[in-house]
């Protein structure tokens, strides 16, 4: 039997196949990676002190291939079925994000890989809306929809023969892992076709612009895939020069010496043309829901970090936040990894305590990347795309986790969990390589 590719290498395959499909359909998306290219080389040599950093962290090494994207599915079937695909790649659910309060019709996890060897390889992830029908005010207008939606089979019979296979048999070996590559791009294809006619898309536009984007097409097009940068704001100064508007402003946190979590930036959301089906033939029209994004990702937050970051966002006052990386770790703000140094590897180490190590120059506490998401950065990110202005009146509902978890067909993960994880293994593997602990049996 031919050997199983490793699900990372899956990944790493169709994030690559993504990326080169979606930079065909949108060019200017193949600007915007030349430009975060650009940005991140001569942020590199002008800031030799965190390349080093981020070389020795292996966050460099990852850098160059990391992409998040986008898509909104419209059923419960459609949502678990992604996540079963997804899990074939290595992906798990993290987080439950609701956006009904910020005026977005829907709620939404990341998948993305949770082991820091597998984000090492390839960080790749994918922001993953399913539409909240009942947030349709117009029952006429709600059951059309969920009827268009119902007629419609957004994975080609390959792609679910291979998800099926992955799952009997534990894995996919090298040909069939070329064919579901293929397959499942195909499900996150643009269609300018639209299945619904110009009344019903207008109808479906007047109740929102996303709502209509998740119903009126045949799958759920890629939206929008995100290469990271160093410098944001030099990105964002940028990118006009380069032909590309810019959003007006950064979601996310400030500009920071010790950046924190996520800022995201983006290009205008782009007007497409369409064809709307008709008894008399096709009608002609136009849709706006893809854009190119930037994101810069910083130290994720402890609980208590993420408090007072929220606290931070209601007075727009951020003083409360340091702006310094051994008073965040010291004050249990952020999140950090810890490995020994070899100056700490050669001394004969007399104490486990790891501030006393760090000041001895024994130990390194680097900050944890975050990997997730921001609820209203990406509530601020769709609204700017869609020119829908804030609902909140109208979607100002309780969060609805357990009905997610149920159509997703499992639970989301903690993402606080997962830090926490990362942050005591980093501890115990280097208390251990300093030979201040016993190893754990395997």
């Amino acid at each position: 039997m031919s050997a199983f590719v490793h699900p990372d290498e899956i990944r790493s395959r169709f994030s690559a196949a993504l990326s080169a499909m979606y930079r065909a359909e949108v060019p200017q998306y193949g600007d915007l990676l030349t430009l975060v290219a650009d940005i991140n080389a001569q942020t590199l040599k002008t800031d030799t002190a965190n390349a080093d950093r981020l070389a020795a962290s292996g966050e460099l090494a990852r850098l160059s291939q990391e992409r998040h994207g986008a898509i909104r599915v419209g059923t419960a079937d459609e949502l678990a079925t992604i996540a079963r695909t997804f899990a074939v790649m290595g992906m798990e659910p993290v987080s439950y994000y609701n956006l009904a309060p910020a005026g977005v019709p829907v709620h939404s996890t990341a998948f993305r890989p949770v082991d820091p060897a597998a984000l090492a390889r390839n960080p790749f992830r994918v922001f993953t809306s399913l539409l909240r029908l009942e947030l349709i005010e117009d029952e006429a207008l709600r059951e059309e929809a969920a009827a268009t939606l119902a007629r419609r089979d957004i994975f080609t019979p390959g792609a679910r023969e291979l998800i099926d296979t992955a799952e009997r048999t534990g894995g996919l070996d090298e040909a069939q892992t070329d064919k579901f590559v293929a397959e499942l791009l195909e499900t996150f294809r643009w269609h300018a076709q639209a299945t619904v006619s110009a009344e019903t898309y207008e109808r479906l536009v007047a109740a929102h612009r996303l709502i209509a984007d998740v119903v009126s097409f045949k799958g759920p097009h890629i939206n929008h895939l995100t290469p990271r940068t160093l410098d944001i704001d030099a990105a964002q100064a940028a990118m006009p020069a380069r032909g590309i508007t810019p959003k007006e402003t950064i979601e996310g946190p400030p500009a920071r010496e010790c950046p924190i979590l996520l800022r995201q930036t983006s290009f205008k959301a782009l007007q497409e043309p369409i064809t709307f089906p008709s008894d008399a033939g096709a009608v002609a029209g136009a849709h706006t829901a893809r854009f190119g994004e930037i994101e810069q990702r910083g130290c994720a937050l402890t609980p208590t970090g993420r408090a007072l970051y929220d606290e931070a966002l209601v007075n727009k006052d951020f003083s409360a936040l340091p702006d310094d990386w051994t008073a965040m770790r010291r004050e249990g703000l952020g999140w950090f990894r810890y490995r020994a140094t070899p100056q700490g590897l050669a001394a004969r180490a007399e104490t486990d305590d790891l501030e006393a190590l760090i000041d001895l120059g024994h130990v390194i506490a680097e900050p944890i990347t975050y990997e997730d998401f921001l609820p209203v950065s990406a509530a601020g990110i769709f609204q700017s795309n869609l020119g829908t202005e804030a609902r909140a009146s109208a979607y100002a509902v309780d969060p609805a986790k357990a009905d997610f978890e149920k159509a997703l067909g499992r639970p989301v993960q903690d993402e606080m969990a997962l830090y926490q994880a990362a942050q005591d293994a980093s501890i115990a593997a280097t208390l251990t390589a300093l030979g201040l602990a016993q190893p754990e049996a395997v």
